[in-house]
């Protein structure tokens, strides 16, 4: 999903966010979902979760404490994109799962 979503963004940027934020396009599986933030700030501008837009990832942490915005802004600052896992609640499952 990772390379689609890059494809996507270089084809129509805003087309693309638009997409990842309503969860279309292939841009959501299940629990599988992409997020994109900005490299200068870390504004979160596009998550399938409307109450994250404009948030700095680098302050998100998944229900056990780990900081993974940080570690995801890191990894991008470095690589350009990154992949990530992390524990969060389903909403078809109320316990937390590693995704």
């Amino acid at each position: 999903m990772l390379e689609k979503a890059v494809a996507a963004v270089k084809a129509d940027k805003a087309k693309a966010l638009e997409q990842f934020n309503k969860g279309e396009g292939g841009f959501k599986d299940r629990d599988l979902q992409q997020f994109c933030f900005t490299l200068n700030d870390g504004a979160l501008v596009a998550a399938t979760a409307p109450t994250l837009l404009g948030k700095d990832i680098r302050t998100l942490k998944d229900p056990t404490g780990k900081g993974f915005g940080q570690e995801n802004y890191d990894a991008a600052k470095k690589q350009g994109s990154t992949k990530s896992a992390t524990c969060s609640p389903s909403p078809a499952k109320p316990r937390l799962s590693r995704r």
